[in-house]
This record gives structure tokens, sequence and C-alpha cells, in this order.
């Protein structure tokens, strides 16, 4: 079993950035894939970043260039630096883990509760 918890998010202009957190428990948090998805109302839930065990990382089109995913082992955390965000990245944004598998599909083993982000103009 692995719990989830994210931090970092809140209210943020345009132009400007955040970084989420995603602390795991668990001792073997550095054989997972850690991923991070994002829903906006009435939307569906989207891939945004995910990062392998072995260090392989994956943006969506949309977040490449501004979105930086990175992982700490020692600290049982990964984290995902936004910068220059856009009114379009308001959502509330989840952390998930999973073994192995397609990174940018929705099946992760394990989820998080979200944290929200609010990007106004």
């Amino acid at each position: 079993q692995v719990r989830l918890v994210e931090s970092g998010g809140g209210p943020v202009q345009a132009g400007g950035s955040l970084r989420l957190s995603c602390a795991a428990s668990g001792r073997t948090f550095s054989s997972y894939t850690m991923g991070w998805f994002r829903q906006a109302p009435g939307l569906e839930r989207e891939f945004v970043s995910a990062i392998s065990w072995t260090g392989s990382i994956y943006y969506a089109d949309s977040v490449k260039g501004r979105f930086t995913i990175s992982r700490d082992n020692a600290k049982n955390t990964v984290y995902l630096q936004m910068n220059s965000l856009k009114p379009e990245d308001t959502a509330v944004y989840y952390c998930a883990a999973r073994r192995g598998g397609n990174v940018y599909s929705r099946s992760y083993d394990y989820w998080g509760q979200g944290t929200q982000v609010t990007v106004s103009s």
C-alpha cells in the first residue's frame, strides 16, 4: 500500500510559478513510476508528466518546456515545478504511482487526494 499526499497548490497569476510536492509512504517508493495528472471542472483527468523508477521522464505536449518533474527517492517525494503558468493550467493536480505499464494511462495503482492550482489572468 502506498499513500500519496500532495501539497504546494494555490492561487497564482499568469506567468508565475508553483512547485507541487507529493510525499509517498512506504519503503518501495524508488521502484514506482510516479505521475502527475490534472482535472479541470467538466473535463476528464489528463496526463501531465511522469518519471519512471529508472529516471525516464515524460511530459504532455501542453506543458513541455514549462513544467519539470523530478524525484528524490531518499525523501520519498516527487516534485512538479511549474513555470510560465497559464489560466488553462487551472485544475486539481493529482499525484499517482504505478509499477510499470503505460505511463500516460490513468491506470495507476495509487492516487493522492489532489491539490488545487488556480491561475488568474
